[in-house]
């Protein structure tokens, strides 16, 4: 059901889950997706049980536009949202690009704090409330489901913040954001901030309050929680915490909150919990985005025990250091261990107890082989080892550019290091050869004779999928051109092969990135 709906329902302990990967979380430097991935974002998200998808900024670009519609078109439950700044323009660009969607939502904004307003504004505050009233009112003469948010609500004026919710509400907005843009807030002061809009607007009834809190000071999440305490019941987050310098609000985080500590907070959410480990690798894969080892909830180590003491404890009750199960999100601890002898069967009900029985034959026949290839490698094929051969192998299905053969030589004996590459370009098969001052750097210079480009390396990372010397080894690129970042990821056993797929799959999100122009002001 909408967010109007849930309230007429009266189940006033329900928070609503606004998921804002695919807009917010984009925006994070490197985080840029191509339509393929944003669908599979976006159908992973709904099968979750998210509410509302916030699916991008039609206005910002063609391929922006055609992704929001793409997602909307392809959407069955939940309500589809687009961005937009205050202005007919945008408003007009984003009921067109969700216009197919069975449930949609225009999510427009504008900033209300005095240092937006009069620096990048340049607006008096009387210009500003006129503008809340124009663009909503022309947002609901599009869709009947209205978002309004303050820009910068948490350093805003409360007569003035006031006045403008007043204005939205009346507009017709049925959704009011209040968020903490810059993360700046601390979570009393927040709640503080969410109670006092809705004690002193006359209309608040007539909306939802939501948050959306960013991570500057690591509070994002404890705001979002503090913000529910007061009265708001949506939240918006992101996947992983993904988003603008020290990202959002984490969603994993909020539902588990939410889930364990019901004596506390006796809020709950639509979430199907059991995908969370799923769509967290799934977003980590798209992005490059490593999830560090101590991440709340999703990190590698969120239910390893190496202390004695600890150990000890969970062998005689898993709950004396465990709050969750790892099964309530997805971690599944399996009896069935794969290596070279084992068949399709066999590998098809492992994909389905890590969350991929859904898909395709054709990704499943490419991901076998690549599994058969690995198992003639290691003893031991772990669950790890499964996940990243499966995103490894769908984030390549649509690239431009793909690895075909490395040869290297590097060593003692010869030097300079060298690399010959083969590529194919587009369907056309090209070969260079390169030499650099390391094997990667030989790897690097041969791609670039390939694929001439301007953009500066800037992060160069490798870290293991598992223990052992013979675990795959998960790289991550980092590529920077005119102002633009992109992130790429590539997995093997070879480090020096991951590293080719990683430096290749950032040229391909750099391709896209270079159609994608994000207008100014949409840090909401």
């Amino acid at each position: 059901m909408s967010t109007d709906r849930i309230a007429a329902a009266g189940d006033n302990q329900r928070v609503v889950i606004f998921d804002t990967t695919l807009r917010d979380g984009e925006q994070s430097p490197g985080a840029s997706m191509n339509l393929e991935e944003k669908l599979r974002v976006a159908e992973g998200l709904e099968a979750m049980g998210v509410d509302v998808i916030e699916a991008g900024f039609p206005i910002a670009s063609v391929g922006d536009f055609e992704a929001v519609k793409a997602i909307a078109e392809r959407s069955k439950s939940s309500v589809i949202c687009g961005l937009s700044r205050a202005t007919r323009g945008d408003i007009a660009r984003c009921a067109e690009a969700i216009a197919p969607a069975p449930r949609k939502r225009i999510h427009t904004f504008i900033s209300t704090s005095p240092l937006h307003m009069k620096y990048k504004l340049q607006m008096e505050p009387e210009t500003v409330l006129q503008r809340v009233t124009e663009s909503v009112s022309y947002a609901r003469s599009l869709v009947d489901d209205v978002e309004w948010s303050a820009e910068d609500g948490s350093r805003t004026e409360h007569d003035f913040l006031c006045r403008c919710v007043e204005a939205a509400i009346a507009a017709g907005a049925r959704t009011i954001n209040i968020p903490d843009t810059v993360g700046y807030a601390i979570p009393e002061e927040y709640a503080g901030l969410i109670r006092m809009v809705m004690e002193r607007v006359p209309n608040a009834d007539k909306a939802i309050f939501s948050v959306h809190c960013h991570n500057d000071l690591g509070l994002a999440v404890a705001n979002s929680l503090a913000a529910v305490g007061a009265g708001a019941r949506q939240i918006e987050c992101t996947i992983n915490g993904l988003g603008e310098r020290a990202g959002n609000a984490a969603m994993e985080e909020i539902v588990m909150a939410l889930r364990t500590r019901q004596d506390a907070m006796a809020y709950h959410t639509e979430i199907k919990t059991e995908h969370i480990t799923k769509m967290s690798r799934m977003i980590s894969a798209i992005t490059g985005f490593a999830i560090q080892p101590n991440k709340a909830v999703v990190g590698a180590n969120a239910f390893a025990h190496e202390s004695g003491i600890h150990q000890d404890g969970m062998l005689k009750h898993a709950g004396t250091y465990e709050i969750m199960t790892p099964e309530s999100i997805g971690l599944n601890r399996s009896t069935l261990v794969l290596g070279k002898h084992s068949g399709r069967a066999a590998f098809r009900q492992k994909l389905a107890e890590l969350g991929y029985g859904d898909l395709g034959d054709n990704s499943v026949n490419e991901a076998f082989a690549r599994f058969k290839d690995l198992a003639d490698l290691k003893k031991e094929v772990f669950d790890e080892d499964i996940a990243a051969i499966v995103d490894d192998t769908a984030m390549r299905t649509h690239d431009r550019i793909k690895l075909v053969e490395l040869d290297i030589r590097c060593g003692t004996v010869h030097r300079p290091p060298h690399a010959k590459m083969t590529l194919d370009i587009d369907g056309v098969t090209e070969s260079r050869d390169g030499t650099g001052d390391g094997p990667v750097d030989a790897i690097f210079k041969a791609i670039r004779e390939m694929v001439p480009h301007d953009a500066v390396l800037e992060l160069y990372q490798v870290s293991a999928v598992t223990k052992g010397t013979d675990a795959q080894a998960e790289v991550t690129v980092r590529l920077r051109e005119d102002g633009k970042s992109v992130n790429g990821q590539g997995s093997d056993t070879d480090t020096l092969v991951a590293s080719a797929k990683a430096y290749i799959h950032a040229l391909n999100k750099l391709l896209v990135k270079r159609e994608k122009t994000v207008p100014d002001g949409i840090a909401v």
